[in-house]
């Protein structure tokens, strides 16, 4: 029996086919979850993504609430998809330069992390957002 020996270009090359098979899939993977947090974001007024003992997730919880907001929130620590959830909520952070978490979607948008939902609130432009969103009545 006679084994073909390959060169060191199709060793590479055969890797590369793997490699690419799995950033198809892992990519593949992404494309879905980020439909499913699309799709979650747009049937709801408010959604805050957040992982349990995160403090700043509590501060964007407490100013939700303390406004009267009701929220749709998502623990990540507990949600099945959870690590691929964050892994999209890492790249829409401006390209992974920010906090994946909290993450904030207003009106089937995404608003930010903490640092913009704070600065919304100190600017005054949170509750016309929060309105305009069907969030709030008054």
């Amino acid at each position: 029996m006679q084994v073909a020996k390959k060169s060191s270009a199709e060793i590479s090359m055969s890797n590369t086919m793997v490699i690419n098979n799995e950033s198809s899939a892992t990519t593949m993977k992404l494309g879905s979850t980020y439909e499913m947090v699309s799709q979650l974001a747009s049937s709801n007024a408010v959604v805050l993504f957040s992982v349990s003992g995160c403090c700043m997730c509590t501060v964007a919880k407490r100013l939700l609430f303390g406004l009267g907001v009701g929220p749709t929130i998502v623990e990540l620590d507990h949600h099945t998809a959870g690590p691929d959830i964050q892994a999209v909520l890492y790249h829409l952070a401006s390209g992974g330069q920010h906090q994946p978490v909290p993450a904030i979607f207003v009106g089937g948008k995404f608003l930010g992390g903490i640092e913009t939902l704070m600065a919304c609130h100190i600017n005054g432009t949170l509750v016309p957002l929060l309105k305009d969103a069907g969030a709030l009545w008054l």
